[in-house]
């Protein structure tokens, strides 16, 4: 679940491209949002709203995201999270069905948008936004009309995270020893929490494992109370339980080189649980990390250019799909 917010990238801009502010109306507030339709777009396109990861989001945190996807064959609407860059609300107050929630108020903004007419909307989630997507088009069927899993689980958080954690050990280099006393304090938190132990009190016995040497995988990111009350309420979403319950294309996306999700895993929970459609797709883009991309941040060349090759032309063909659909 300590997954990032939303990949790295550069902003990225295409001259003509129009963003145009708007707000998502939530239970909470309004929520700020921007949309952007793509330079000389042919007629009205497919909308996309980009559900965020997790953490703290807003709509100036999504790098070159919305050109890409915009420049794919989208008009696409991003928001800040409840508490993110000026909106009301705490997004650690929420549950994923509250995200999922959301995420279908901002797709209802962007389907009255008039860039959209007559094209299906969907909802592109980013790691934890995959499950909020998920959730989202099992909730309201018929009005999501597609859904992208951009290195979306296909696995519960708690099993997600477990395996983030011991890829983390081992990268770190630590021994078997360590990585399973690190995995036995992971393993003894969840427990904590699937029972309903106040957070304070689970943060007090954490405390006593911060000089350990597998601490920082396990522990970064798991200090805050708020966090950890978040995190306890969506432990144990299972895309085997909501994948069934899809009607509309979907297209997973997963990097091959993905150190925080479990692939292989995830590629098996897609192909078993998601109704046999001839419209989905799913592609694990060979060498690409938890952002799609080929390798981190390099001075001088454009964050566009280090995507997966296969990244855009399969967003691009599948937009193509729902845009004759």
């Amino acid at each position: 679940m300590t997954v990032p917010s939303a990949p790295d990238a550069d902003a990225g801009t295409r001259t003509g491209a129009r963003e145009e502010p708007t707000v998502v109306p939530t239970a909470v507030g309004d929520l700020r949002a921007v949309v952007r339709t793509p330079a000389a777009a042919p007629g009205p396109l497919p909308g996309v709203v980009l559900v965020d990861g997790s953490g703290d989001g807003d709509v100036d945190g999504w790098g070159g995201w919305p050109t890409w996807v915009a420049d794919a064959g989208a008009v696409v609407l991003r928001h800040d999270k409840p508490g993110c860059g000026g909106s009301p609300g705490r997004w650690t107050d929420q549950t994923l069905e509250d995200r999922a929630h959301e995420s279908l108020a901002a797709l209802r903004v962007l389907r009255a948008h008039a860039g959209t007419a007559g094209r299906p909307v969907g909802l592109y989630g980013v790691s934890q936004g995959g499950w909020v997507a998920m959730l989202a088009a099992a909730i309201a069927p018929d009005e999501v009309g597609f859904v992208v899993c951009h290195s979306g689980p296909g696995t519960t958080p708690a099993r997600q995270e477990r395996y983030r954690v011991a890829t983390a050990l081992r990268a770190a280099g630590h021994d078997d020893a360590t990585v399973a006393a690190g995995l036995a304090w992971l393993d003894r938190r969840t427990a904590l929490l699937r029972d309903g132990v106040p957070v304070d009190d689970v943060l007090a016995e954490q405390a006593r494992h911060a000089g350990a040497p597998w601490a920082g995988p396990v522990l970064d990111g798991y200090d805050d109370p708020a966090v950890l009350g978040f995190v306890a309420g969506v432990l144990d979403v299972d895309p085997a339980d909501v994948l069934p319950r899809l009607r509309c294309p979907v297209l997973a996306l997963l990097g091959g080189a993905d150190p925080v999700v479990p692939v292989p895993e995830s590629v098996r929970a897609f192909a078993e649980h998601l109704p046999p459609d001839p419209r989905h797709g799913l592609a694990v883009l060979p060498g690409a990390d938890h952002g799609l991309f080929l390798s981190g941040p390099v001075p001088g060349v454009p964050r566009r250019d280090q995507l997966a090759p296969a990244y855009l032309p399969t967003l691009t063909a599948f937009l193509v799909d729902r845009r004759a659909g």
